[in-house]
């Protein structure tokens, strides 16, 4: 009998895929066939890589946000959305 054992990096070098905003990640679904079969399948976040402003700190800040957290940027304002993520616990800090 063999003993294998695998070592799971959560991060492995690469940023996650989830936004820094809203904390959208990826969720598990189904493809069904015409003939009703389903096989598993993951459903993917629309995300961006973006360069923002922050105003009150003169300085750029890079996050990984997804369309509808662009759009939360910009119904409540940068900071406002920040302060809410990291209240949340999708940031850590900016």
């Amino acid at each position: 009998m063999r003993l294998v054992i695998r070592i799971h990096l959560k991060f492995a070098g690469k940023m996650a895929k989830y936004c820094q905003i809203t904390g959208k990640q990826k969720m598990v679904g189904n493809n069904v066939s015409h003939s009703k079969r389903r096989t598993k399948r993951t459903f993917h976040p629309n995300l961006f890589d973006r360069r923002f402003y922050l105003a009150e700190e003169d300085r750029y800040i890079n996050l990984r946000v997804s369309a509808q957290g662009i759009r939360t940027i910009n119904k409540k304002g940068l900071e406002a959305a920040l302060d809410e993520a990291v209240k949340k616990g999708y940031l850590k800090s900016y």
